[in-house]
Formats: structure tokens, sequence, C-alpha cells
């Protein structure tokens, strides 16, 4: 029998329009017949714990990518498609359907770290004892530039990121988005009497429970290439906020002071490439300034942190990072748990860590700045916040989260020796009247600007005229801000 069935397989790439592998499979079946399958696996090991004992895929992530497995299926059948939806290992749920579909092809988009890339090779291996031809083609579609585009190979990427940006914005090449439009896809529903398309699973299947919405976000992240679109439409076109992104993208408390896309890049229901796009329409069609630029140069960054990845395995997982830096870094539960639940006594840091609690959701400043109170203040190994992250944020993706806490923690390759930030004039450059601190921090709502940043400093009397007592209402600093960071230096600068 000949093999012309291509099976799809998704995996963080939740979309249809810039999809490489379906736009490829579908070029290929309509010159040579056959017909395509979609398909996603929920695979089991997401849904376990991470080495610290956190969920792997927390309520709010899981959520989030249930929703976009739906409107992924959804999006399908408009297209005259389907989805099938599986809950088991792609390696032994792949070859199954290899043989129930009779494929001849299995599309992918390619992953750059270790535990995907361990999927990959058990499922090529799964193939290979089915002892028949089957083709598994990878495509490259998670990053703006291809790698095929770049000024160098991956094993000669720069390892800081302005030369990197240098070097690839001399010449920019940026591929155009590949579009499934003017024809319909086959229909796998032809198979029916062969396949059971199963139903996406509730949150309870993972032993998960709803997450309940909090009445303080400021914006309720929807997961799907749909509502990826619409985020976008609304941020670029609609609110035209596009052009002012540069100036507001520190900004914390505000639904549009960024893009706030990267829920959706993290799961592949929007692409980098038709973000891209988007700009240089808005660019064509309003204006181009530092803030269109800034956008671009933003996604340039994730890029850096992907690549890297590709480049480096598994060392931007290792405790010594990137740098192989051995630091004696403390596991301390107590003081972590504090951190966790933003009861540190600086409010910066608090306000930050319980929206993440709250919502599955931190603005990029905010990440920087807890990431350096929990290295550089706490002196606390740096991999129990990066696994913490990865549990709760919506938009996780395992290059950027860990990338970055390196990058903070002074072990990454573009680390800076020893940078901490100073929370109190973080606080006051990126939230000078404090708007942000009282939203999340109501024990705090009385306290003018002058005081809110270091409330600490509250005078007895003073306490009392702003209805919060210190060590009871709001906690007390954990720690000294200036005597931690120099005592956590000198062990830097040790080692």
């Amino acid at each position: 029998m000949s093999r012309q069935n291509i099976l799809v397989w998704f995996r963080n790439d939740l979309r249809t329009q810039d999809c490489e592998t379906l736009y490829r499979a579908a070029e290929t079946v309509k010159q040579k017949g056959g017909n395509i399958f979609p398909v996603y696996c929920f695979d089991p090991r997401h849904f376990g714990e991470t080495a610290f004992g956190f969920a792997k895929t927390g309520a709010f992530r899981a959520k989030f990518l249930l929703e976009s497995v739906t409107n992924l299926r959804e999006n399908l059948r408009s297209l005259h498609s389907d989805l099938i939806i599986r809950i088991g290992k792609p390696e032994d749920v792949l070859p199954e359907l290899v043989q129930t579909l009779d494929i001849g092809a299995i599309y992918y988009h390619q992953e750059v770290t270790d535990e995907e890339l361990q999927v990959t090779k058990n499922l090529r291996s799964q193939i290979q004892k089915l002892g028949t031809d089957i083709a598994l083609r990878e495509f490259w579609g998670s990053t703006l530039l291809h790698p095929d585009d770049l000024p160098f190979a991956i094993a000669k990427l720069p390892e800081l990121f302005t030369h990197f940006r240098k070097q690839v914005e001399r010449d920019l090449q940026v591929r155009d988005p590949l579009r499934i439009t003017n024809y319909e896809l086959p229909n796998p529903r032809d198979h029916h009497n062969k396949i059971d398309f199963g139903e996406v699973p509730k949150l309870e299947t993972f032993n998960l429970t709803e997450p309940s919405l909090s009445d303080r976000q400021v914006l309720q992240f929807k997961g799907g290439e749909t509502a990826a679109w619409q985020r976008l439409d609304h941020y670029f076109w609609q609110s035209d906020r596009l052009q002012v992104y540069k100036e507001t993208r520190n900004g914390m408390l505000y639904a549009d002071d960024s893009s706030k896309l990267s829920p959706w890049l993290a799961l592949g229901c929007l692409s980098p490439r038709s973000i891209y796009a988007q700009v240089k329409k808005y660019e064509s069609d309003r204006l181009a300034n530092d803030s269109t630029y800034w956008l671009i140069f933003e996604l340039l960054w994730r890029d850096y942190f992907r690549f890297i990845a590709a480049k480096h395995g598994n060392k931007l997982f290792q405790i010594t990072g990137l740098r192989g830096l051995a630091l004696p870094w403390r596991e301390d539960w107590q003081r972590f748990e504090i951190w966790q639940t933003g009861k540190t006594g600086y409010p910066l840091v608090d306000a930050n860590m319980r929206e993440l609690s709250a919502t599955g959701y931190m603005s990029n400043r905010g990440r920087q700045n807890v990431a350096s109170f929990l290295t550089k203040n706490l002196g606390i190994n740096w991999q129990m916040g990066a696994e913490w992250f990865e549990s709760l944020l919506i938009d996780y993706d395992p290059c950027s989260n860990w990338g970055n806490w390196n990058y903070t923690a002074g072990i990454g390759n573009d680390a800076r020796g020893f940078r901490f930030f100073n929370i109190n004039k973080q606080s006051q450059d990126y939230d000078p009247q404090g708007e942000y601190l009282k939203h999340w921090l109501p024990e705090l709502a009385h306290l003018p600007a002058s005081k809110i940043h270091q409330p600490w400093q509250l005078q007895a009397i003073e306490q009392k005229r702003f209805e919060v007592r210190l060590g009871v209402d709001y906690p007390r600093p954990v720690v000294d801000l200036f005597a931690s960071a120099k005592a956590n230096e000198a062990i830097y600068n040790k080692a």
C-alpha cells in the first residue's frame, strides 16, 4: 500500500498560520495525494514535578495550554481539517497512529532543549523499530530569524547579545509568513472508521484545579491563535500603543504598558515572523520610530536565547550555568517561601511575586528585580527560582526563562559579573507614585508615594497614621538590601 498520508505533530507551535509543518504537508498532498492528520499529545511528563518538587506545569500554564489546543482544533476545523488529541508520550502514541493511518511521513517543528530533544530521539527509535520507511521531517519555526539565514553557524554564535544583534542587523533577513488561506486542507475524518479523534482533557485529568480569577488582574489571558491575533490587533491597531512601546514597556500595572504577546509566543500560537510582518505594516501605514524598532529588538533577544540554547545545550540548566561558575548557592526553604509568597518586606519584590501567584504572569521588569533579589540578596539557588517560574508562568519558554535566570544570577554567557538591582531605586523609577505597589499590596494602600517604596523607615506615629503596622500588617525586610548584596558579592568574587 502506498504511504502518502502525513502526520503533522504539533508541539509548541499551536497555530495554523505561518506553521511550516502544516503548510508543507498541504503542499505535498496537493501535489501527490494522500491526507493530513494533525496530532497533539498531552505528555504526562509535562505534568509531573520539577527537581525541587514544584508542579512542572501549574494550573495557570495548563489552563492556557488547554485553551490553546482547543482553539487549534477549532481553527483546523475551519480549514476543513481536525486535530487528533491523545494523552501519552509522543514516542508511544505516534507510532501507533503511523500504523493505523498508513502514515508515510511525520512533520514536526524542531526543538533545541534537552527534554524535547530526548522525546524526538525516542520517537525516531520507535519509528525505526516498525521496520517501515517512514520519513521524519524537521522544520524550524520558533524564531524570527531562520538559522540558515544567520551570518554565522550556530556553533559560532557570538557570546554577547550586542555582537549577535549588530551582525544580524547588518542584513536582517526575515522570511515571509506562510499562509494557508487559498485552499482547504483534506479532511482527516474521511478515515472516521479508523480514528478516535479524542477530546481536550480537563484540568482535573492532570490533578489540577481551575485557578481562581483575581479581581486585581488587569488583563485576562486566553490561550489560542485566535486570542493571540485579537491581542495583536488591539495593541497595534485599535489602541495604537505600538508607537509608544519603548516608553511604556517597563510599566508593570496597566494592560497596555507592553504588548504582552509573550504567552502566545511561548506556545507558538503566534509566530515571531507574523508579529514582524505586522510591525512592518504598521511602519508603512502609520509610522516607524524607536518603539516599532524596539519590539523587533525584543524579538531578537528571544531569538538569541533560543540559539544560545541550541549552541550550549544542557549547560543552560546546570547550577554552574553557561559560564561554568561554581558558587555556594543556598537552599534555604524558609527564605525561599518568603520570596515565593511576597513577604520579603520589599514592596517591589512582594507585589510582583503576589501578581505571579495570583495570575501566572509578571512583567519583564518585575522578573529582573525578583530574580536579582533571590540570587544577589538572599543568595538562594537560582534553579529554585527558575523552576518556580516554570511552574507558574503562562509564557514559560525554557530558553528565555533559563537564559534570563543565568544572566541575572551572574552565571550566563552574557553576564557582567555581580550586578544586583537596587530594589529601592527600581521601585521609585518604574512606579514613582506607588500605584502598582498599592494595587497588589492593599495593606500599603494608605501610604503616600514618598513613603511606600521603603516602608521599613516609617516611624511609629506614621504607622498609626497610615494604618500599617510593620511586622504585623506588612513584614519588616528579610535582609538588609545593601549589606546582603555586599556579602554575596564577596562570595561571587571569591568564586
